[in-house]
């Protein structure tokens, strides 16, 4: 049984997305490495805020139906530059529980071990779910600080707690819990006066403006050095009515403009930051499913996600989206979705490669009912074809990704095939 202290991950688990036929020994070497995980390594792996990808990547791994040693390559890339945590202490583990106290600890990545300690006993005590409700969603100063908190560092902490939800693994919650504690609340401090934005400009919550509408304004708007980011976050408004198929279109617009933001002659590759958002994309659809999340906590989560998504595009120059780059995209092994997971599962990194194959393939299955709606650009096989990008992308040679816009680093493509 998985606990605050135990990570426990059973074959017949159906997360989100998953390759059917896991079998036990997957599941028993996935649960043995991330078990050793989260007893010996810090949330970040090095002093510089770098965070530690293993929890994403052997969990991503495993709902692709890794093998063992498939599993044991990826813990075997990333294990030896972890950092260990920074000593207990149980005196602020104390403190921490004083609501007065645990306010001046927050934002300090030696308090990591110590949170987590505090979020681990917490859950003991309430279940995870009440956790989540109390120190999340409560919508009262300490919640929404840490739900600031949870959409910092690129994402890395709601990504990893999308992971805990979805794979219902108590200890991999305690760890987001702590890693969101650890965080600054001004990257995305942002998102709360976006949200007073929109409650203004449209008390009664309805829009009829889709995402990808947003994105061209945004880059129009650009073009003509005007505009500003509330401008475009006030129009973003999630109903009960249209929660599902928001997320669906949320999740075709983070496809859609971290894909077609290519940038020929210049080899196909993605945005860094970018893939965050299609990365995290996947576990909107697990919190859907989750009974004590409420509908207005669904709805809230879901429009801050749809505004960050605005900022990253928009930050630091959004750049002009291509569709025909991906309609028109040739792969030399124009492989089929099951031969992209196999690349994949194989290939040498820290996970964001598998989290964003999988996240693609996510996105397939969901939008599928949606193709005919406005808002919905990718569709079709365009979803396979990203898949190729993706890998291709990747196999193909430093850099990886592109960071910052800094196309000048990644070589031409083959001229031949133009």
């Amino acid at each position: 049984m998985a606990t605050s202290s135990k990570v426990h991950l059973s074959p017949s688990q159906q997360p989100v997305f998953y390759v059917p036929g896991i079998g036990s020994e997957t599941a028993d070497m996935t649960s043995e490495l991330l078990q050793e995980n989260h007893e010996k390594h810090h949330i970040f792996f090095n002093y510089a805020g770098f965070h530690n990808h293993i929890a994403h990547h052997l969990l991503s791994l495993f709902a692709l139906n890794a093998t063992p040693t498939e599993l044991r390559q990826g813990w075997d890339d990333n294990v030896s530059y972890q950092r260990p945590p920074v000593p207990l202490k149980q005196s602020i583990v104390t403190d921490i529980h004083n609501p007065k106290k645990y306010k001046t600890y927050l934002g300090s990545e030696k308090s990591y071990h110590n949170f987590l300690a505090f979020f681990k006993e917490e859950i003991n005590q309430k279940g995870w779910q009440e956790v989540l409700n109390e120190y999340i969603f409560k919508g009262d100063e300490r919640a929404d600080d840490m739900l600031v908190r949870m959409f910092g560092g690129i994402l890395h902490p709601i990504i990893h707690l999308g992971f805990g939800v979805e794979f219902e693994q108590p200890a991999i919650i305690a760890e987001a819990l702590a890693q969101a504690a650890v965080h600054d609340n001004w990257e995305a401090s942002h998102l709360i006066e976006s949200e007073k934005a929109a409650k203004a400009h449209s008390p009664d919550r309805r829009s009829d403006t889709t995402i990808v509408q947003l994105l061209g304004e945004i880059y129009a708007d650009t073009k003509r050095a005007s505009g500003g980011r509330a401008k475009y976050a006030s129009q973003v408004h999630v109903t009960e009515e249209n929660l599902e198929e928001k997320t669906a279109e949320m999740i075709n617009a983070a496809v859609y403009f971290t894909g077609a933001a290519q940038h020929p002659p210049h080899q196909v590759k993605f945005d860094f930051w970018n893939i965050h958002a299609v990365n995290l994309s996947i576990f909107f659809c697990s919190f859907l499913r989750q009974p004590w999340l409420s509908t207005p906590n669904k709805i809230r989560l879901l429009e801050w996600k749809i505004r960050i998504d605005l900022a990253m595009y928009a930050s630091p120059r959004p750049p002009k989206l291509l569709l025909d780059e991906i309609t028109n995209y040739k792969s030399k092994k124009d492989s089929s979705w099951g031969d992209i997971f196999k690349r994949v599962k194989t290939y040498h990194d820290d996970g964001h490669a598998c989290k964003l194959v999988r996240a693609l393939a996510n996105g397939e299955q969901v939008c599928k009912k949606y193709e005919d709606k406005d808002g919905f650009v990718i569709k079709g096989d365009m979803w396979r074809k990203l898949g190729n990008m993706a890998i291709d992308s990747v196999e193909a040679g430093s850099p990886d990704y592109v960071r910052s816009g800094a196309w000048s680093s990644v070589p031409l493509r083959d001229q031949s095939r133009l």
